[in-house]
């Protein structure tokens, strides 16, 4: 068997139109503006950084407890902290074209106009694609998550999709009970990317205070617990919809990354990964390179979906 050198090995991946230089990007909300962690790594080896969760306006976040380390991972309910969208455009943006990576703008809104508003303000800047988070309560629903009800879905991607010609991502929950109907959905209504997942509703509580650890009561698991229910619902969505997934979940390492592309992901995210090691993005990207040689893949896309029967 030949053996490939890092030199020949094809690393770019196409998402529908969003070109990345490789699969490794790290997941928002867990990398801010990337400002913090390019004083410990060189942003360049990224292929692109989802950035933190943005609003319409700047948002202070929850108060109290807003993170608790649990056994195989952590439980937040930040609440969107984050400058807001305009300060992202006027700050961030020019921060990050320093760097050879793709941008990603991540959208959150109480409502589905909000959603619209900041697609078409985003549409106008320069950022590679918006990556629509339906996770968020839907003030005008009784604050059940917009990605959870399949009309919402539809309603949401439509009206988004009609104010923006970007490349669009759309990220779905876990919470739901049926993950293909709403991918294909997804797919229906013109989104170019599916990412999955985001976090898993949860709970901690202290015994001894006998009360919850989060002020807020419920956050969002993520880290090695997710896992397997990351990797399952990739597999689920990749046998169901044709537009490429941005898998996610509890990646700490390059064989947790080869696992979600094995099961159908075009690229992955890294997130909580990188709270234990910084330099988890550049491991992992060494990491799929010596796979790709060890089982002579030439480009790292002949890996996706690559599971033997």
């Amino acid at each position: 068997m030949q053996t490939n050198t890092h030199e020949q090995l094809n690393l770019k991946v196409d998402l529908n139109g969003l070109i990345l230089k490789n699969p490794v990007t790290v997941a928002s909300g867990t990398y801010g503006f990337g400002r913090e962690y390019s004083e410990f790594i060189d942003l360049n080896c990224l292929g692109a950084i989802a950035v933190k969760g943005l609003t319409l306006e700047p948002r202070e976040g929850n108060e109290g407890v807003r993170i608790a380390e649990t056994p195989m991972g952590m439980i937040n309910s930040v609440g969107l902290q984050n400058p807001g969208v305009y300060e992202f455009i006027k700050n961030e943006i020019p921060f990050l074209r320093q760097y050879d990576l793709k941008i990603i703008a991540n959208i959150n809104g109480n409502t589905i106009e909000e959603y619209c508003e900041m697609a078409k303000i985003l549409d106008r800047e320069d950022v590679d694609s918006i990556e629509l988070n339906i996770s968020c309560p839907n003030v005008k629903n009784g604050g059940l998550a917009f990605g959870t009800n399949p009309k919402v879905v539809r309603e949401v991607v439509r009206r988004v999709r009609k104010q923006t010609s970007k490349h669009l991502i759309v990220k779905l929950s876990p919470n739901v009970t049926d993950i293909k109907e709403i991918a294909k959905i997804v797919e229906e209504e013109g989104a170019n990317c599916i990412s999955l997942i985001n976090t898993v509703t949860g709970m901690e509580i202290d015994i001894h205070k006998r009360k919850t650890v989060l002020q807020r009561g419920v956050g969002g698991l993520s880290g090695p617990a997710i896992k397997p229910i990351a990797i399952k619902l990739v597999y689920d969505v990749y046998q169901t919809v044709n537009i490429p997934i941005l898998g996610m979940g509890g990646i700490m390492n390059y064989e947790d990354a080869i696992a979600f592309m094995l099961a159908g992901a075009g690229a992955i995210a890294i997130g909580t990964g990188n709270f234990v090691n910084p330099n988890a993005p550049i491991d992992v990207l060494e990491g799929i390179q010596k796979y790709m040689n060890r089982f002579n893949y030439n480009a790292v896309s002949q890996i996706t979906g690559d599971l033997k029967k």
